[in-house]
């Protein structure tokens, strides 16, 4: 009974973090919106993928570099923000995502590929000290003396709050993906699509550069 009341919390606890609309959740939303389902799944993956490198350094003590050093926090918050904020310039000066393959070859324009939105996941949530944090303050809440080894069990735990975070993440993109289908069809409208991802991103950028160590998520 104890041991269903522990992991009836955590994943509570895991789905209502992965639920709340935090960067991470509307850059894959936005990434869905302009590039559709293949670039918005491989958008959550990245950032799963990201995210479980925060996991392996919470598991091994490195991410207490970035709570105990304010110069190794800023370095990794500001390099994120930049990242973010050269992301969004790109999207803004772009024509369009969305438009016909044929008629890209014609002008040589080019539509990000899953490869690229994977990438782009992975170095968004890792250049984000704000994750390391978040798995430093989160995971240890449950670790289990008893269990022994600390640091395995904060792998384990760390990988389950991904897992829930991929099943979250993939429903989100799939009831965007079927929203946004005709919209994304439309050159007009996939150039606008691609204002709102530059927006989003210069604007989780800034917020990334502005937020105060050790605040926020």
């Amino acid at each position: 009974m104890e041991s269903f009341s522990y992991w009836g919390v955590f994943f509570s606890a895991a789905l209502a973090i992965n639920v709340s609309p935090g960067p991470d959740l509307i850059y894959i939303l936005s990434n869905t919106l302009a590039g559709g389902r293949k670039v918005g799944i491989a958008s959550s993956l990245g950032v799963c993928s990201g995210a479980l490198v925060h996991v392996l350094a919470a598991a091994l003590g490195l991410s207490t570099i970035l709570v105990t050093s304010a110069l190794a926090f800023r370095v990794v918050q500001y390099v994120g923000a930049a990242y973010l904020v050269y992301l969004g310039v790109r999207a803004l000066a772009s024509k369009g995502t969305s438009i016909d393959m044929a008629e890209r070859s014609k002008r040589g324009g080019r539509k990000m590929t899953p490869r690229q939105a994977f990438r782009q996941g992975v170095l968004v949530d890792v250049l984000n000290p704000k994750v390391a944090i978040f798995f430093m303050a989160f995971l240890p809440q449950f670790v289990r003396p008893e269990l022994g080894n600390p640091a395995a069990q904060i792998a384990v735990l760390g990988g389950l709050v991904i897992l829930v975070a991929v099943v979250v993440e993939c429903a989100v993109v799939m009831a965007a993906a079927r929203t946004t289908d005709f919209l994304r069809r439309n050159p007009r409208c996939s150039i606008w699509l691609d204002r709102v991802l530059g927006s989003v991103l210069v604007g989780l950028g800034l917020r990334l550069a502005f937020l105060e160590g050790g605040r926020g998520a």
